[in-house]
């Protein structure tokens, strides 16, 4: 069932409090350093011994950008060489090499995603390269039913290159827009015109994409509610299948790009409220269903069918079809989830660069869920995806009583009942139309390494 959320500006003050995005749960900050190449080895192999052996997921991680975005804070390098992109795709390929050969190869990659960084700053002879490198280790699916996906910077990028991917079998595409306007744009060190991002909309269209994504940024510097107005439009006029509209978290201390960006430019927090109501009422009104978080998309687009059908899931790409993969993370800093556990790779390029030079995995951390952890983890991608809980169903497939088991979050629950986040029944927890905004708050009361006296610091605000 969909469910139209409802805006309730006083509500959102009061709860828009810090808290993970859930992409995993338990979330990354609860990774240790002592699950490493072994462990991550022990659980690869065991994945194909399941009864019921999962379809495979990649994601590739392309950290290289042509220059700085001052409200970036992806782990990326900063480059315009060939030959330092050269370097990184050869120990790339090199991993994969050594990972693939802990899967089967009669598991089928049903899902691919080459994200960054800048994916596209690689020329379509190395793009051509390493897609080749995955086909020889791999076996990637021919289904129509597939996805793979890369994300596209606009400014480099142009409709013979869009065609290239085609033909390398990319069939959905994310591109980066972030603000049409060039006040912004120049603020946030972007600029790329109208035009530029409608050739690359308008060639994924003629070359057969199934998808194009927009991504937007709303709490940008220089940001105002008429201008991001503006953005909407010239957003809905290309009509993509899919719009993200994030949320600019400003972390400077964390990400030393963003130390450029003056404080004061940024809209106070009633603004950046004001900002994201207006993208509310303007995409649905336009035709796109709210899926959740940041996520928009029309009605026909896989995700809606998923959330729907009830097979919609979140992982590290955020809203996500195909829910029964195991995601294989490959390259710096890249995530991944097989079986019931989780790795990342080294975050730092040298790390990264002498494991594989020596032959190893860059597994620099993980972890594997406990009992505990994969029962909360169903209740909070539910709440996530589908806004509600049959509870006798959860019950059974867990063997716990619901009241007893989360009897310690049963004041909380109360707290946001009462304040009409949620509805509580016998049979059912459904978060309601005012609660769909808040879905990461709703979610947080489930986290059992939350600590319950104040709000995370090194989280985003949940709006």
């Amino acid at each position: 069932m969909l469910i139209d959320p409802q805006f309730d500006a006083e509500l959102i003050r009061r709860y828009d409090i810090s808290g993970p995005r859930y992409t995993s749960y338990p979330t990354a900050p609860q990774f240790r350093e002592d699950f490493d190449e072994t462990a991550f080895r022990e659980q690869a192999l065991a994945s194909n011994c399941t009864l019921e052996r999962r379809d495979l997921s990649l994601y590739l991680h392309l950290p290289y950008c042509a220059s700085p975005c001052f409200y970036c804070g992806c782990t990326r390098l900063i480059t315009r060489s060939k030959s330092a992109i050269d370097a990184y795709l050869s120990r790339l390929c090199r991993e994969i090499e050594l990972v693939a050969p802990l899967f089967d190869r009669d598991r089928p990659v049903v899902q691919l995603h080459l994200g960054g960084g800048t994916p596209n700053l690689l020329d379509t002879a190395q793009l051509r390269a390493l897609m080749k490198t995955l086909s020889a280790n791999f076996s990637l699916s021919a289904s129509a039913h597939r996805e793979f996906g890369i994300e596209v910077d606009p400014r480099h990028a142009d409709a013979k290159s869009i065609q290239a991917m085609a033909e390398l079998g990319f069939n959905r595409i994310s591109i980066g827009v972030q603000d049409f306007d060039p006040h912004v744009q120049a603020a946030v060190n972007r600029l790329q015109s109208f035009e530029q991002i409608k050739e690359v909309v308008d060639a994924a269209r003629r070359h057969g994409f199934r998808s194009v994504n927009l991504d937007l940024i709303y709490g940008l510097p220089k940001q105002t509610l008429a201008g991001f107005d503006t953005t909407l439009d010239a957003a809905l006029a290309l009509r993509p299948d899919r719009i993200a509209t994030y949320s600019y978290a400003h972390l400077p201390r964390l990400f030393k790009a963003q130390r450029r960006i003056v404080d004061a430019d940024l809209p106070p927090a009633p603004a950046k409220l004001a900002l994201f109501e207006a993208t509310l009422r303007k995409l649905t009104n336009g035709g796109y269903h709210y899926v959740g978080m940041d996520h928009f998309a029309l009605r026909t687009d896989d995700l809606v069918v998923a959330q729907r059908d009830g097979s919609l899931q979140r992982n590290f790409q955020g809203y996500s079809t195909h829910a029964q993969c195991d995601l294989i993370g490959l390259g710096l800093s890249a995530i991944g989830k097989v079986g019931d556990s989780y790795t990342q790779n080294a975050k730092d390029l040298a790390s990264y660069e002498a494991a594989i030079d020596s032959g190893h995995l860059p597994i620099a951390r993980g972890i594997v869920a406990s009992a505990d952890d994969v029962v909360r983890r169903e209740l909070i991608g539910e709440l996530m995806c589908h806004g509600a809980i049959d509870i006798p169903r959860f019950e059974s497939r867990h063997a716990i009583e619901f009241e007893r088991y989360f009897a310690d979050e049963r004041t909380r629950l109360a707290e946001l009942e009462k304040d009409g986040l949620i509805v509580v029944e016998e049979s059912r927890l459904s978060i309601t139309p005012r609660g769909q905004l808040l879905l990461r708050v709703v979610a947080m009361t489930f986290d059992a390494y939350l600590p319950r006296s104040a709000s995370p610091t090194n989280f985003s605000k949940a709006i």
